[in-house]
């Protein structure tokens, strides 16, 4: 970090009012000439607000915003670009079909005395920025045909083309390997070493601690805490985000795995886009149990997870739960005579109907049954009493239990979720993504309760593309690669390392090329 401290950025003051809700609230924050600061805080905290007020995206209510001393009006992301201001975001803002060349000059085209597009010349500066950077880009590949990791390198170019001095990365690991993560801090100490500021948001509490040189807590709309890697540890930044203690590590007994519950034997089937998204998948997941199945994601994970839970069709193999053949079964069929529960890993199109209240939603899959229902006859007040003991049990925060679903947070609509799945009685427990998108305390919560129902004797299959979740809570984890399983391995015998190069392919005993 530059010695002398002169600011890049100054945030002074910015509060920003939606209808009914203070997303930032007086909020003051400084980036210095080439520095990497974090910023921290829970869902809803704030930060992507703050984000979109800097790039131009929103218009604040209150407040200054100064780049290198002056003060700046953001109209809209071209004047923060001109200001040297540059945004990678979460999900890639990339044309798949379009090349890396055409990608990085929309917008901002080259163009020959004849009035077509000049792409040689393009080429030759992307070439020259991935030189110099080590960024290693082919600046006539089609981006379709891309690496997740390649395609972030792509977004980074796409912003130093526009000569970005200040690089706004929104959770630039969520969907990296292990050795992209080192490949992308890598990146950006050599940004940092040219002299680029950078804000790195980012739920991640061990990166953190590990790329930023200061680190900004945003908690409730405010700064609530400022700290520096060597002042702070991931106890003490949980603990400031979310307002009290937090226990990160997921205290868990040895597994005693029973008989086989779920076996999936040669599972074949397609992609929406018509791809082969599975290729002869087997495996089994035994009662008190966790197998994890780790890869990045689309590697045949999500229509795993659909074909098993019969929301997508099975082009082959078979999937037996408690030793009966369920594929292609009814998803009721699955969920009651199968005796399973799924979170699934888009709440909002699977999970819920935000349009109901939550004690409707809470009862999706049992509303038919007793007590909640006496032939055509639903019994409401059984449905509430149900919903009022759940949102007490699983700290579901909601005004009442007649609450929209759609009014809640991300997180305790996903606690919402979880209580349902979890509150009767199953043998199979399929949990897709299951913290995806939330809080550090609303993680720590769900992680007790997946151990608690392995602990009870239940099966547990866990999809998380979060390699930690994979390391903390598994027994043994199962790696996806172009949608098939290319090992399974141990917990005792997975480290990072091992299970990071399973996730790009490489299997165990094989040599890694350095090539290219």
């Amino acid at each position: 970090m530059s010695e002398n401290r002169i600011p890049a950025l100054e945030v002074k003051h910015i509060t920003k009012r939606f209808p009914g809700v203070v997303a930032n609230d007086d909020v003051n924050l400084t980036l210095c000439k080439g520095e990497i600061l974090a910023l921290l805080g829970e869902n809803g905290a704030g930060k992507s607000t703050l984000m979109n007020i800097i790039y131009g995206l929103y218009k604040p209510t209150e407040g200054e915003i100064y780049v290198n001393g002056k003060k700046a009006e953001m109209r809209n992301p071209k004047d923060a670009i001109a200001l040297g201001i540059g945004m990678v975001h979460q999900h890639f803002q990339l044309v798949p079909v379009m090349t890396v060349a055409e990608n990085i000059m929309l917008g901002a085209e080259s163009v020959k005395k004849n009035g077509l597009l000049d792409i040689k010349k393009v080429a030759r500066e992307i070439t020259e920025l991935s030189h110099r950077y080590h960024l290693d880009v082919d600046p006539y590949a089609t981006v379709e045909d891309l690496p997740v990791g390649v395609q972030q390198r792509v977004e980074i170019i796409k912003a130093l083309y526009r000569e970005a001095e200040i690089l706004i990365l929104d959770e630039p690991t969520a969907v990296l390997t292990p050795q992209e993560i080192e490949g992308l801090f890598e990146i950006m100490k050599r940004l940092q070493a040219q002299g680029k500021s950078i804000i790195f948001i980012s739920h991640k509490l061990k990166e953190v601690l590990y790329i930023s040189d200061r680190i900004v807590v945003l908690r409730d709309g405010k700064v609530v805490g400022e700290t520096t890697p060597a002042e702070a540890t991931q106890e003490k930044l949980a603990a400031m985000m979310v307002g009290r203690e937090v226990i990160l590590t997921v205290d868990k007994k040895p597994a005693r795995p029973g008989d086989v519950v779920l076996e999936v034997k040669n599972l074949r089937a397609k992609s929406d886009l018509g791809d082969e998204a599975l290729r002869g998948v087997s495996f089994q997941v035994r009662e008190g149990e966790i197998l994890g199945v780790a890869g990045v994601q689309g590697n045949g994970q999500t229509e795993l997870v659909e074909v098993i839970t019969s929301l997508k069709k099975a082009e082959g193999g078979q999937v037996i739960i408690n030793g009966e053949d369920m594929t292609n079964a009814s998803p009721r069929a699955i969920t009651q005579k199968g005796q399973s529960s799924h979170v699934p890993e888009d709440r909002h199109a699977y999970g819920m109907v935000s349009t109901y209240s939550v004690a409707d939603n809470l009862v999706l899959n049992t509303y038919n049954l007793p007590p909640f229902a006496k032939g055509i006859t639903v019994n409401r007040p059984a449905i509430i009493e149900h919903a009022e003991k759940l949102i007490q049990e699983f700290d579901v925060r909601t005004p009442s239990p007649h609450t929209m679903a759609g009014s809640l947070s991300g997180g305790n609509q996903q606690k919402m979720v979880v209580a349902r799945e979890f509150s009767r009685p199953i043998k199979l427990l399929i949990a897709a993504q299951p913290t995806r998108g939330i809080d550090v305390g609303s993680i720590e919560f769900i992680h007790n309760q997946i151990v608690a129902k392995r602990d009870e004797g239940v099966a547990v299959l866990l999809v998380s593309s979060e390699l930690d979740e994979i390391m903390s809570l598994s027994d043994r984890i199962a790696v996806m690669y172009k949608g098939e399983i290319i090992d399974i391995v141990p917990r005792e015998e997975a480290t990072r390392e091992n299970i990071g190069l399973l996730m790009a392919g490489v299997k165990r005993g094989e040599k890694v090329s350095v090539a290219g």
